[in-house]
Formats: C-alpha cells, structure tokens, sequence
C-alpha cells in the first residue's frame, strides 16, 4: 500500500516565510552530529533551513574564514 501525502493549508495566523526568533541554545558538539548525518544522508527537511542565521562567536568565525581561504581545492 503506498502512502498518501496530505497537504493541509497554513494556519490564518501563519505567513509563508515568517521567521521564528531563536530562543534554544545547543552546543556545537551536540548539533554538528546530527547535522552531519541530516547532510550525509540527503534529509530533506534539512533544506528547509538553509536560509536560517547562525550566530557564531567572532573566535569561530575568524577560524571559519581562515578555514575557508586555506581549504585545499580539491
């Protein structure tokens, strides 16, 4: 038997694109797991927030920068 897909439609008080305030702390060694194998593993509704802002310290994002210009081509 295959599955059916059931769309519902948004709630009246719900816009397409509203954007939730982030209130949830997590730390990097708990969310890069999962988010490697949401990636590893083509998870689709991690697509859904590839739009989202992280707010990084400016430790790690000097690092990031520095990683970026550095990383061997392949």
């Amino acid at each position: 038997m295959t599955a059916q897909l059931r769309v519902y439609p948004l709630a009246p008080d719900e816009e397409e694109g509203e954007r939730q305030e982030p209130t949830v702390r997590i730390s990097m060694g708990d969310l890069l797991p999962l988010l490697t194998v949401a990636h590893r593993n083509n998870y689709l509704w991690l697509q859904d927030f590839l739009d989202d802002e992280v707010t990084v310290t400016p430790d790690l994002y000097e690092v990031l920068r520095a990683f970026r210009c550095r990383r061997p081509s392949a």
